[in-house]
């Protein structure tokens, strides 16, 4: 398998956006340091830049990522057009989820391969973790009804591991150890996804056109939110979300990414390559790699595979949490997977830019604390600051006032401002030069869209740098966030629960402004839009995770639901009324070696 060098697009788009994102970074250093040598330099204003200076690296880079998307076009994919001669097998890995909604996926992505007449070459394997019992009884249930219903002709399996050993990555895992010999390829979906059959069929004959293709990911719409912060979210992955990642897909070339779903693997590639170690020590810096999707990718690239991420692929779909705190508690296990990826940075053999992705993956998460240490540096820069002497000159009775560092201060504000808002903007323009709007309801529809999302999230993002900055502190300080349960349904969330998930955010952001006031009174203005938001964090959940208006954040999956969507909804709506004790036809459970 030969070894990839610097690829020429890849090598280019890279050093353009790292030498943007340092100069964007040094220079904001400089500002703020210039800004406070208007009262003379002590060590704060040192620490200040230095924090601001990784601040807006980070926040340069992902505007880097999204002028990449914008400015570039990636070259159309190789395709096999001849007929389809690989296996496939469809992965879905369960664990506590409920099974109604999974199985007709199941049922229903089937059956549109059916329709196409190309099911015998995919087979759909069920890999359930469960630990509760009663959920597995209804898994049970779940898997008779669907195989009634797809008339189970030996390519549907489910089987429940006696001992979930390596979570996610170990339930795939044991499969491919077991049954991976009978598939050339393997799309690994997660209980909410949801696939079009056009979409798996490409993604096959796009993996037969090039046999190094190790992994090919596609980048997933969100669907079905029903909540205010579910639709944004939606809105979100579907606006801005394909530009960031044809900037992502330019940027790693051969080297790409892996999110753990709605991808497709070469499984002799997989099997080969990607057995992940059991970290030395306890979690959560020791034990199971969490973020395990990462790390296959960089063991695949190691072995000279290639990665992609194709971001024209459409008809890929899963679903997003309801709320904000459902959000924050998937983002702890997060947290914990990339911290622990620190001890991967060195690890033989890898790849210079797997290397560099661990590093974006630690420093998302870093960069919360960082500006948090900013912001608790500024208010207490005054007891640091030595005092300013007004009268410098001997015998001279009028005060000598320092010269104002205002505008200076506005500036650096200004700049990462726009840092966060022009990409999002320039995405509308694009949008709207290039014919996508009127999938989101017209240019005015849009704009408004994109208003109301950048306006939720200025309010919003206080309130996850505290849950980020609490994630890293527990990881820091040695708490295991372990592998909990995907939160599923509309998310509403009353304010009762919302004040008992996060009355310690309230009382974070009444301290800090007592503090500001006491310490640094001049800073009031600067601090409220970090600090006000924080005190008002319950509301904030509460009112987000209620029902959104049908028209609002308008996406093309919202204007005009696809077909497989439509007919997952209907087989809900069928099989809801039907519970584990329900008469169904009886059916003779089909067992394969395949099945593992």
């Amino acid at each position: 398998m030969p070894a990839d060098g610097p690829e020429g697009p890849a090598f280019l788009t890279r050093s353009l956006a790292l030498a943007f994102s340092l100069c964007a970074g040094f220079g904001a250093f400089a500002l703020f340091l210039n800004y406070g040598a208007g009262d003379g330099l002590d060590a704060t204003d040192w620490i200040r830049s230095l924090l601001i200076c990784i601040s807006t690296f980070w926040l340069a880079w992902g505007a880097a990522q999204a002028l990449a998307g914008l400015t570039t076009r990636p070259p159309l994919p190789p395709r096999d057009t001849g007929p389809i001669t690989a296996r496939t097998v469809v992965l879905v890995p369960v664990y506590n989820e409920d099974p109604l909604a999974t199985f007709a996926r199941v049922a229903v992505m089937d059956a549109a391969l059916q329709s196409q007449g190309l099911a015998n070459p995919f087979h759909f394997a069920i890999l359930s973790d469960t630990r509760d019992d009663q959920i597995a009884q209804r898994e049970d249930h779940w898997f008779l009804r669907l195989l009634d219903k797809t008339r189970g002709d030996g390519r549907i399996f489910y089987r429940r591991r006696a001992a979930n050993r390596g979570r996610k990555a170990g339930n795939i895992s044991d499969f491919i150890t077991a049954s991976g010999a009978a598939y050339d390829f393997a799309i690994i979906l997660d209980a909410d996804s949801l696939m079009e059959a056009d979409t798996m069929v490409e993604m096959v004959r796009r993996m037969q056109a090039v046999p190094d293709l190790g992994l090919l990911q596609t980048l997933p719409k969100v669907i079905n939110a029903q909540s205010r912060f579910g639709r944004m979210m939606q809105f979100s992955a579907a606006f801005y979300s394909p530009i960031f990642c044809r900037g992502l897909a330019m940027m790693q070339g051969r080297t790409g990414p892996f999110w753990g779903h709605n991808a497709i693997v070469r499984v002799r590639a997989f099997a080969a390559s990607c057995g992940l170690p059991e970290l030395s020590g306890d979690p959560p810096f020791g034990g199971h790699i969490l973020s395990h999707d990462y790390v296959e990718a960089a063991l695949l690239a190691r072995a000279g595979w290639i990665v992609r991420v194709d971001d024209d692929l459409e008809g890929s779909y899963e679903e997003g949490p309801g709320n904000m705190v459902d959000h924050a508690k998937r983002d702890r296990r997060w947290c914990q997977g990339n911290l622990q990826h620190a001890r991967l940075l060195l690890a033989p053999g890898l790849k210079m830019w797997s290397r560099f992705v661990f590093l974006q993956g630690i420093l998302a998460y870093l960069s919360s604390l960082v500006w948090l240490a900013f912001l608790g540096a500024s208010i207490a820069a005054p007891l640091f600051s030595p005092p300013v002497d007004y009268f410098p000159i001997e015998g001279w009775p009028f005060p000598v006032l320092p010269p104002s560092e205002a505008l200076k201060a506005i500036a650096l504000g200004l700049g990462i401002v726009g840092l966060l808002f022009i990409p999002k903007f320039l995405i509308l323009a694009d949008a709207a030069g290039r014919g996508r709007a009127p999938g989101f309801g017209g240019v005015a529809r849009a704009t408004a869209s994109v208003v109301g999302e950048l306006l939720f999230t200025s309010i919003a993002s206080p309130v996850f740098l505290m849950y980020q900055t609490r994630s890293i502190l527990q990881v820091m300080l040695g708490s295991d966030g372990g592998w909990p349960a995907q939160s599923r349904g509309d998310g509403r969330m009353e304010f009762a629960t919302a004040w008992a998930a996060s009355s310690w955010i309230v009382i974070t952001g009444a301290l800090g402004l007592i503090l500001t006031h006491l310490l640094a009174p001049n800073l009031l203005l600067w601090i409220l839009p970090v600090a006000g938001p924080m005190m008002l964090a319950p509301a904030i959940i509460a009112w987000s995770s209620g029902p959104a208006r049908p028209s609002s954040f308008a996406t093309p999956l919202t204007l005009a639901p696809s077909g497989l969507m439509l007919e997952h909804r209907r087989l809900l709506s069928a099989w809801l009324g039907e519970g584990p004790d329900a008469p169904h036809k009886a059916v003779v459970r089909v067992v394969s070696s395949r099945a593992g």
